[in-house]
């Protein structure tokens, strides 16, 4: 690439490969920083409401801050080429492929505030004398700038590429317009997705949590084709890392031998939304398995399957990661840290209606050993079942969803 200014001297260049090194080790932590807010910037409700390209978008801040850091390592206050790999690639043609345009450039500016200012700090704290700051700073400053827009005019490449060479991206474009609310006629929408609207449906989604085995998606989806029954189903490539599924039948599908198919795969995860009627209820279906794949991944739980009618009430309570936290906490006291078998034979409890025996039946342990468990998780528990058995319920299925929400506090 054209070098459009001068190189640092040895000195201000010895200066910014030690902040680089240093700022590498922290790479987690500054994504943290970032990411949401340049998530937010990019201004695309389709973009926010899929967890799996939130987490593709996330490894391109990631990718993005390393490859600076790195090449400021090798060559100090140089121009950086931006480096569109192909998981990048592939995210892009995701984005493409459902007519998605986020606004990188914005998402830049957001990202790139953030991180001067962190730049800065990291600066002051090992720049000690003012000509060399001055140095590093205004090496840096050109760096990064033009780090940005070079990067910026790559993805928009990588976006006209993958435009010039998606086949199918007339019926995910189709698919993405039903989803986000957009007038459409049942006939029209049948007839482009060879697929029956004017019937029950339920949506799934499936995804991954690693890249690597993206294949195994491919691999589910003729399991989840013959556990449904011979019921009409559709499936989209949502994103490298996961597959939208409808299934339609004229009674309200049973996914009991799917849910059963789908326990065998391995390294995919399954949300399943509620079922529902027509258009709207293809629509609503899927909205509900995003929000129970959302709520997954943001609480970090390691459920392979969640079915949203199960986490409704946890996904309203659980928005917010730290005022979850800050609700269990207030809620159980002692027992959000004490032995889980204690807060299951709790729950468990109240979901059986106050009810020992039956309680006793569904944990496989004796009536004596449930009744013990449950006098002393409501002895730790600060807000007392017998006070308030709804927050001292909801509180515990937060648990049972994401039992390390407690040990590893907001993120």
């Amino acid at each position: 690439m054209e070098e459009l200014w001068p190189p640092p001297s040895r000195e201000v260049a010895d200066a910014i490969r030690s902040l680089c090194q240093r700022l590498l080790t922290e790479t987690d932590a500054l994504v943290d920083a970032f990411a949401r807010p340049s998530l937010v910037a990019q201004n695309d409700p389709a973009l926010l409401a899929d967890a799996s390209l939130v987490e593709e978008d996330r490894e391109l801040n990631r990718s993005d801050l390393v490859q600076w850091l790195t090449a400021n390592v090798q060559q100090p206050g140089r121009r950086v080429e931006p480096y569109v790999g192909p998981r990048a690639t592939a995210y892009i043609n995701d984005l493409v492929s459902r007519d998605i345009a986020p606004d990188f450039a914005g998402a830049w500016h957001v990202a790139l505030g953030i991180g001067w200012r962190r730049w800065l700090e990291e600066c002051v704290a090992h720049c000690a004398h003012p000509d060399l700051l001055v140095g590093v700073l205004d090496v840096t400053a050109k760096s990064l700038v033009q780090y940005a827009l070079d990067s910026v005019a790559a993805l928009r490449e990588a976006g006209l590429a993958a435009a010039m060479g998606n086949t199918d991206a007339e019926g995910i474009a189709l698919i993405q317009l039903i989803a986000r609310g957009a007038p459409m006629a049942e006939d029209l929408a049948e007839g482009r997705l060879r697929y029956r609207m004017g019937r029950w449906h339920v949506a799934l989604v499936l995804w991954t949590d690693d890249p690597l085995q993206a294949d195994a998606l491919d691999e589910a989806i003729p399991a989840v084709r013959s556990a449904a029954g011979g019921r009409n189903a559709l499936v989209a490539r949502a994103s490298a890392t996961s597959r939208w599924i409808w299934l339609s039948g004229e009674a309200v599908p049973d996914l009991y031998h799917v849910e059963k198919a789908l326990a065998t795969t391995a390294h995919v995860r399954t949300a399943l939304g509620r079922p529902g009627r027509g258009l709207e209820g293809f629509r609503s279906s899927h909205q509900d398995a995003l929000a129970a794949q959302a709520l997954v991944i943001r609480l970090g739980s390691d459920r392979r399957f969640t079915a949203y009618a199960d986490v409704e009430l946890i996904d309203a309570l659980t928005k917010d990661r730290a005022g979850a936290l800050r609700f269990v906490i207030n809620t159980l006291g002692p027992l959000a840290e004490a032995d889980p078998a204690l807060r299951q034979a709790l729950l468990t409890y109240v979901q059986c209606g106050f009810n020992t025996t039956r309680a006793a039946a569904n944990l496989y342990a004796h009536r004596n050993t449930v009744e013990r468990r449950v006098s002393r998780a409501n002895d730790l528990s600060a807000v007392k079942m017998e006070d308030n058995p709804a927050h001292v319920a909801a509180a515990l299925l937060v648990l049972d969803i994401a039992p390390d929400i407690v040990a590893t506090g907001p993120s």
